[in-house]
């Protein structure tokens, strides 16, 4: 992404959102948002795309060893959860105050 402008996402940490594509793909299960890479346009989801890094001996880990962490998805493959409608919602922005809300197409409400 262009690095001049802001990109503006919709999806912030602590999100619920779906997953709509990709091996982790499923549209009924909500997760949660651990991060958002706006510049990068690439979010940190629990549970999802799992990968195996290899550490080495460390002071704080002294075995080293495998373990199991998230790896970031691109935002475009996935979706807010809205808990009123139960599903996966589109958003369209307002501005109300001087600030921008978030409003769920599908049920015309505030998404908190």
């Amino acid at each position: 992404m262009k690095s001049r402008f802001q990109p503006k996402f919709n999806i912030r940490k602590g999100d619920n959102v779906v997953v709509i594509a990709g091996d982790d793909k499923d549209r009924s299960k909500p997760r949660k948002v651990i991060a958002v890479y706006p510049q990068k346009g690439r979010v940190l989801i629990e549970g999802v795309n799992m990968v195996t890094k290899h550490l080495k001996p460390n002071a704080q880990n002294p075995q080293g060893g495998i373990v199991q962490e998230e790896a970031s998805i691109n935002i475009s493959n996935v979706m807010l959860w809205d808990a009123k409608a139960k599903a996966p919602v589109r958003i369209k922005r307002e501005r109300k105050e001087g600030n921008f809300v978030r409003i769920s197409k599908k049920t015309g409400e505030e998404v908190k």
